[in-house]
């Protein structure tokens, strides 16, 4: 289970501009979830970061485009499942649509055929479904070698992996080595699209770990409310409430820090 591009990205500038609600109270374990993200980024800057550096010089950009188009296309098998799970019957079409034509059509998805013809894509997964029927997401954790989850998400990843076609493709003995294999791929392709996001964090982050948490946690609210999350009144807003009860008028809030 991943963070898609362009909302971890859109979560990221809102982490600059201050829109992020979540604090302590989603990270219990924040000493240990801090000592294992240091353990991550270690292996993030050892290995992983000069792999996705390697590949994005070695393979032209319609090459990473095509390797990227085939997995997304992979997952649209696991959207349509979490959509039936949600009741979301014309997502169910048109990702069902989707995915007939690009594995056809579009070379087993290699090609984005789908999109210009109305069918976009879509981002579901069971800790989505999960929370769409009203499980909490439980407190912020930062898995080894996975990074951000909750307990929520980390019981999704059980549910995507029965959902996931790789592992129907072979018997027991090539499903790991290919489902593995090709998850390799899969995760160096993703950090290689998320480079240019790291900028964005270094140059921005005091705290990177704040940062990240703050995006991840706004990224997957975004998702599972499907664009629009509920409000979160703030220790703000109760101030600027009891201000308005004493004085009769409502102060202009400053942008929140």
């Amino acid at each position: 289970m991943t963070l898609p591009k362009v909302i971890f990205s859109m979560s990221l500038l809102g982490s600059i501009t201050g829109c992020a609600t979540t604090g302590h109270q989603a990270d219990p374990l924040e000493p240990l979830n801090r000592g294992v993200y240091a353990f991550n980024g270690d292996m993030d800057q050892m290995i992983l970061k000069p792999l996705a550096e390697s590949y994005k010089a070695v393979l032209p950009s319609p090459a990473r485009t095509g390797i990227s188009n085939f997995f997304s296309n992979l997952d649209d098998v696991v959207v349509i499942a979490n959509d039936l799970f949600q009741l979301k019957f014309s997502q169910v079409i048109s990702d069902t649509g989707r995915f007939l034509v690009n594995t056809t059509a579009g070379l087993l998805g290699v090609l984005d055929l789908s999109t210009p013809l109305g069918m976009p894509k879509h981002h579901e997964d069971f800790g989505q479904t999960l929370g769409y029927w009203g499980v909490p997401q439980g407190p912020y954790v930062v898995l080894p070698f996975f990074g951000p989850s909750n307990f929520r998400d980390i019981a999704g990843r059980v549910g995507d992996y029965f959902t996931d076609p790789r592992i129907y493709y072979t018997d027991n003995a090539d499903v790991r080595r290919f489902y593995w294999s090709t998850n390799t791929l899969k995760v160096i392709d993703m950090r290689a699209q998320l480079l240019d996001v790291q900028k964005v964090v270094d140059a921005a982050a005091i705290d990177e770990y704040s940062f990240v948490r703050g995006a991840y946690l706004q990224s997957r609210e975004y998702l599972v409310h499907d664009g629009t999350p509920p409000q979160v009144k703030s220790e703000e807003a109760d101030l600027f409430d009891d201000l308005k009860g004493k004085a009769g008028q409502t102060p202009q809030a400053s942008p929140q820090p």
